[in-house]
């Protein structure tokens, strides 16, 4: 599956901090009805068994709304369900490991925070990068920020698409113009919201308007 500069322009990731009695499915789709245009399911505390569960919901969801889903960080998970693919981190697997197990028609994201990160990731096989954070985050307490101008320079170093992640919302995207980034990934500006649909709405009109 080929990933699309478009299909990063609002890229939802989960986050169970905030279900607030609902159910993960029932707000991701409010985010899809709202124009999510990619979901990344991140799940640090489920078991396996419950993961593969919640998995297989959103791949359903996902195909509905014909919306790229990929897991983080989990492979095996990501085999299970036949997801589009896997999103790993700096200290994850690394892509060459990851692309040897899903192989080569599954989505590949991986995170990075400068030039050299970028292209290494490019080179064993990304389809797209997530680079930040950009903002400090509650999801990522440990992440360093990265500057607009850093974020510049991967856009310009690599030809695969880019997305900005890290305590993004949509009073924070003017510095994100000119930057060459196709899209921003939330979490909390999506999920926390008290109305994830129109917050979804809202998120994606706001970065057509600065991209």
């Amino acid at each position: 599956m080929n990933c699309r500069p478009e299909d990063m322009l609002l890229y939802a990731v989960t986050d169970r901090a905030w279900l607030k009695g609902e159910t993960l499915e029932s707000q991701v789709e409010k985010a899809l009805k709202g124009g999510a245009t990619f979901v990344q399911l991140r799940e640090k505390e489920l078991d396996e068994a419950e993961f593969l569960e919640e998995a297989k919901k959103l791949k359903m969801l996902c195909r509905k709304y014909q919306v790229p889903f990929v897991i983080n960080d989990n492979v095996e998970i990501a085999l299970a369900v036949d997801a589009d693919g896997v999103h790993v981190g700096q200290s994850d697997m690394e892509a060459g490991k990851v692309r040897e197990k899903l192989g080569s028609d599954k989505i590949i994201g991986v995170s990075c925070k400068n030039v050299e990160q970028a292209l290494l990731a490019k080179k064993h096989g990304a389809n797209y990068l997530g680079v930040g954070a950009i903002y400090p985050t509650g999801t990522k307490k440990d992440a360093d920020a990265v500057t607009p101008g850093m974020l510049a320079k991967i856009c310009q170093a690599v030809d695969i698409p880019v997305v900005a992640i890290g305590g993004l919302n949509k009073e924070h995207l003017e510095l994100l113009k000119g930057t060459g980034v196709d899209g921003i990934a939330v979490v909390s500006a999506l999920f926390a919201a008290d109305d994830i649909e129109k917050a979804a709405e809202e998120l994606k009109e706001a970065v057509k308007k600065v991209l």
